[in-house]
């Protein structure tokens, strides 16, 4: 197909591609892309005659791309970024008079303890945008920027899509809340024989500070386990239960009152990269641009860097 070939082509029927290689259902790309299920067939029937081939095949409820789809969309992907940034560049944005919408995935912790300022900020500057908050930690980041449901995110992470940039934000540590009056620091001792709570997404009773202790041929006992942050500090209130987080929630629990902060009673050298990634093909939007500053200067903590 030379260029004059393209004036055939429509767009939308590469967008609706790749939201069925995303999705792999017609259901779920109708929702996607707000259209309805009867549009999304059509589509996938044009684009069966343009590429000359089946694309996805039923299995079970699921439609599996064939090797030919899976060859178009490794191309396909990359040139609907840079059409995207091309397009974007071309735009203009005021964040007063805006009434976008962002659509921003956060881990537990950080929604908890970093994300008020930054609405604070958010509503000064446009109060005509809105913001979507999606949970995201390390497993759900990837395929939240892969398939548009965020624009940028912020977490721990490990692998993203191949077109995703990322940037680290902060470095922290994890520190020790307890809400006893017991004078002094806890010691190891203290802190193995005490009950412990932790926030655990999957609902596991372990993690790496356990595996911290076992270098040092200790255990602790955890009795409370919570999917979210928010909570945990009127959870532990009173009790002699202490608890293991990040030093920036750590200290937002600690300023509401009746906890107090702590470093680790044994020697740690684990330290954890505060990431924000976003989508290659809105790396040069003017509109997330704005946010993605946004986000560094009321997330970022250069001092940790």
């Amino acid at each position: 197909m030379n260029r004059n070939d393209l004036r055939r082509l429509d767009l939308n029927l590469l967008i609706v591609f790749e939201t069925l290689m995303h999705e792999r259902s017609v259901t779920r790309a109708a929702e996607k892309l707000f259209l309805g299920q009867p549009a999304i067939s059509a589509a996938l029937s044009r684009l069966r005659s343009l590429f000359d081939d089946a694309l996805f095949v039923r299995t079970g409820r699921s439609m599996e791309p064939t090797a030919r789809a899976q060859e178009i969309f490794a191309l396909l992907s990359p040139a609907l970024d840079s059409i995207s940034t091309a397009v974007s560049r071309a735009s203009e944005f005021e964040p007063s008079t805006s009434n976008l919408v962002f659509r921003i995935g956060l881990s537990d912790e950080v929604e908890f303890a970093l994300l008020p300022p930054l609405l604070r900020r958010i509503r000064t500057e446009a109060p005509g945008v809105v913001l979507v908050v999606r949970r995201a930690n390390y497993l759900l980041m990837p395929n939240l920027l892969a398939s548009g449901e965020i624009s940028v995110g912020v977490s721990y992470t490990d692998e993203l899509p191949a077109n995703a940039k990322r940037k680290v934000l902060r470095r922290s540590k994890p520190k020790v809340l307890r809400a006893d009056s017991i004078p002094g620091p806890l010691t190891l001792e203290d802190f193995c024989s005490r009950p412990h709570a932790m926030v655990s997404f999957a609902g596991d009773l372990n993690g790496f500070i356990d595996e911290e202790l076992e270098l040092v041929d200790c255990k602790r006992r955890v009795v409370l386990a919570v999917p979210q942050f928010n909570g945990l500090s009127t959870l532990i209130a009173g009790t002699d239960i202490i608890a293991t987080v990040p030093d920036y929630a750590a200290d937002v629990m600690a300023a509401g009152g009746g906890l107090r902060v702590e470093p680790l009673p044994f020697d740690s050298t684990r330290s954890f990269e505060l990431s924000m990634a976003w989508r290659g093909a809105q790396d040069n939007d003017p509109a997330e641009r704005w946010l993605r500053s946004r986000i560094q200067m009321f997330i970022g903590d250069p001092d940790s860097l």
